[in-house]
C-alpha cells in the first residue's frame, strides 16, 4: 500500500477530534474543518500540536491522502465531492431520525447510511468505521496487537483497499478489524444493533454481527 501520511478531516466534533488525536499519537499529519469555519478550531489545533492544521472542507478533503468524514447524517449532502475524487473515504457516522429527521430508505432498511454517502462521492472509496464505539474509547480502549480479548471493530466498503486501509489504522489504534463485507451489509453494525457501541472483542463482534436484523425482516 502507498504510504500514506495525512488525514484529511471533514468534520471535528467528538468522533473526529478523538481520531485526529489518535492519528497523530501514531505519527499522522491531520488536516481539520468543520462547518463553522477554520477560525473556530484554534483550541484544538494548539492542543494537537504542530501535526494539525486547521482548513476549510475543500482544503482538508484537498489536502488528505485520505479523509476522514465525520458529519451529521443530515449533512452529507454538504460533503465536498471533486476533492474527494480518486480518495478513500472514512464514513464514520449513523443515523439519529430525532437529529437527522426521518429518511425513508434508512426507516424501511432498503438503504445504508454509508451507502448514501458512496452515491454522494460515486469517484471515491468509502470505509464505513468508527461509527460503533464510544468517542473517548478511541483514545483509551487500544491494545497491542495479541493482546487478549483485544477490542474489535468492524468496517464495510465495497472496495478492497479501502478496507484494507482501515482494517491497517484500527490495528495502528489498537484495535481488531472485522471486515463485514459491501456497504449493503453495514446496517449490521449500525445504531439499535447488537454489536453497536459495546465493548467486545473479536469473537464476540462476529456473533453480534451474526445476529443484527434489519428493518423489515420477518425472519
Amino acid at each position: 500500500m502507498v504510504c500514506m501520511t495525512t488525514i484529511g478531516f471533514i468534520g471535528a466534533g467528538h468522533i473526529g477530534s478523538q481520531v485526529a488525536r489518535a492519528a497523530i499519537a501514531n505519527g499522522y499529519d491531520v488536516v481539520l474543518s468543520n462547518s463553522r469555519g477554520p477560525e473556530t478550531l484554534g483550541d484544538l489545533i494548539a492542543e494537537l500540536g504542530p501535526p494539525a492544521r486547521a482548513a476549510t472542507s475543500t482544503e482538508a478533503a484537498a489536502a488528505g491522502d485520505f479523509v476522514v468524514v465525520t458529519v451529521p447524517l443530515k449533512a452529507y449532502r454538504q460533503v465536498p465531492v471533486a476533492e474527494l475524487a480518486d480518495k478513500i473515504v472514512i464514513d464514520t457516522n449513523n443515523y439519529y431520525f430525532e437529529r437527522d429527521g426521518h429518511i425513508p430508505e434508512l426507516d424501511n432498511g432498503t438503504a445504508t447510511v454509508s451507502g448514501m454517502l458512496q452515491e454522494h462521492l460515486p469517484q471515491s472509496r468509502v470505509v464505513k468505521a468508527f461509527n460503533h464505539i464510544k468517542a473517548a474509547d478511541i483514545t483509551t480502549d487500544g491494545a497491542p496487537a495479541g493482546t487478549e480479548n483485544r477490542r474489535a471493530l468492524a468496517v464495510s466498503s465495497d472496495f478492497e483497499d479501502a478496507t484494507e486501509l482501515a482494517v491497517q489504522l484500527l490495528d495502528q489504534f489498537g484495535f481488531d478489524a472485522v471486515a463485514v463485507g459491501p456497504l449493503s451489509e453495514s446496517w449490521r453494525f449500525e445504531r439499535d444493533q447488537p454489536a453497536y457501541v459495546v465493548r467486545q472483542n473479536r469473537e464476540e463482534l462476529l456473533t453480534n454481527l451474526a445476529l443484527a436484523k434489519r428493518v423489515g425482516d420477518t425472519d
